[in-house]
């Protein structure tokens, strides 16, 4: 008999009901009660422990080319992103297409979108209404999405981008649908495909097929700088490069990651800023001064205050030993990263938004993981950090932006992220 570490015990219903609607008071709640390592029993997947301990993730990641995806991660995002995408791979096949894809988001190359980040957001602040509240999420999502198009997608202005812009637009809405995902659950629960979101993929996939086929053709790919002429070009150990079918499924990897969590971390960052005057005032005069380091500072503790993806779930491929417990294979382990973030022996005064301790000192690898960690760390997470300040300074720099309520923003449970219920409502008063 498997004895898994304690937890609630309260109906899996109810477990589920709290991990979903008190996605951050629930764990709490499960932390002051059983500690850094517990065992929630959802109504769904059977048990997962969670783990808020960093010498525990230390352990967990170290044998992260054992460890594969728990089933109900990959049934969620399969329909989407396919199945040889990078994040659905395990083992050396993961090794070996992350190495392909890790160089365009790193160095000089990564540095080289700066222009394209501040472009995208530069067009998007001349669109928003002066004087007249509006949500700021809509709005980074924008921005992130014009940035894909541009950086990865490598389109230039007009129709044929309007048009991919508009399909993927209602890709990513049919994916972050409560109906859709009751859809997919249901495949989960029948073991079988309904095809629910085949409507909205299958015109992504055409138009991308088509691109690709024109590039193959056009013989331009080492004159071009975006992401996808990268990957064309790239090639394995053995030489060979990336199948056409493949090469889909990795830009729609990177589309579906690095969309929704890189807007919605700036809308949280705006939201902790307007609830902040006194950063926001220190920001501005340290960006009019040429300085950016609190400019990373405040990123970092906006990522440490509300970590975007707030779990990062393993299934053991090997044996695990955890607080006195023996978790064999095949068990669904969690790194509890929004508990890891609020602990205050890692971070004194952990509920105050101080970018200041980013600035007095680094954390260590496995107490900041907003990005996860491991062999399966985000391989976009410089990118979308670095995006991040692109953004920021240039909103601040072009934008004179107050809050448009007094309350801070609620927090709603998205399918992966946690996200401002509100969409962080703003008020322009003018631009620079």
């Amino acid at each position: 008999m498997v004895v898994l570490p304690p937890g609630p015990r309260l109906p899996p219903p109810l477990q589920i009901a709290g991990f979903v609607r008190r996605p951050i008071a629930f764990l709490d709640q499960c932390a002051r009660r059983y500690g850094h390592v517990f065992t929630l029993r959802l109504l769904i997947g059977g048990p997962v422990v969670m783990i808020a301990e960093p010498k525990y993730l230390r352990a967990l990641w170290s044998n992260d080319r054992d460890h594969r995806l728990n089933s109900g991660r990959r049934f969620l995002l399969e329909p989407v992103l396919g199945k040889q995408s990078v994040l659905l791979q395990t083992g050396d096949e993961h090794l070996r297409r992350r190495r392909l894809m890790l160089p365009p988001f790193h160095g000089e190359r990564m540095r080289g979108y700066a222009r394209v980040m501040e472009e995208m957001t530069l067009r998007d602040v001349e669109r928003w209404p002066v004087g007249t509240p509006f949500p700021l999420l809509p709005r980074m999502q924008r921005i992130t999405l014009d940035v894909i198009l541009r950086a990865v997608f490598g389109t230039t202005e007009g129709a044929r981008e309007n048009d991919l812009r508009a399909r993927l637009t209602k890709l990513l809405e049919q994916t972050n649908d409560p109906k859709m995902q009751v859809w997919v659950t249901l495949d989960w629960f029948t073991g079988r495909r309904l095809s629910a979101l085949d409507s909205a993929v299958r015109p992504v996939d055409e138009l991308l097929n088509e691109e690709i086929a024109a590039r193959r053709v056009a013989g331009d790919l080492e004159q071009r700088e975006d992401i996808m002429s990268l990957l064309m070009l790239a090639r394995d150990e053995a030489g060979n490069e990336l199948p056409d079918a493949e090469l889909r499924d990795q830009l729609i990897t990177l589309l579906v990651a690095g969309h929704e969590t890189t807007a919605t971390a700036l809308a949280w960052t705006f939201d902790a800023l307007f609830r902040h005057p006194h950063v926001l005032a220190r920001l501005r005069d340290e960006l009019a001064g040429g300085d950016e380091k609190y400019l990373s500072a405040v990123v970092d503790e906006s990522l440490r205050v509300r970590p975007i993806v707030p779990e990062v779930g393993r299934r053991l491929g090997a044996p695990l030993g955890i607080n006195g417990y023996s978790l064999p294979a095949g068990t669904d382990v969690f790194a509890a990263v929004q508990l890891a973030h609020r602990r205050a022996d890692l971070f004194p005064d952990p509920l105050a938004f101080r970018p200041e301790r980013f600035l007095e000192d680094s954390p260590s690898t496995y107490t900041w993981i907003p990005f996860g960690g491991g062999t399966r760390r985000c391989l976009g997470a410089a990118f979308a950090q670095f995006e991040m300040r692109c953004v920021l300074a240039t909103v601040l720099a072009h934008a004179d932006l107050e809050p448009a309520t007094n309350s801070a923003e609620p927090v709603v449970r998205r399918p992966v992220t946690l996200a401002p219920k509100n969409g962080t409502p703003a008020l322009l008063r003018s631009r620079r």
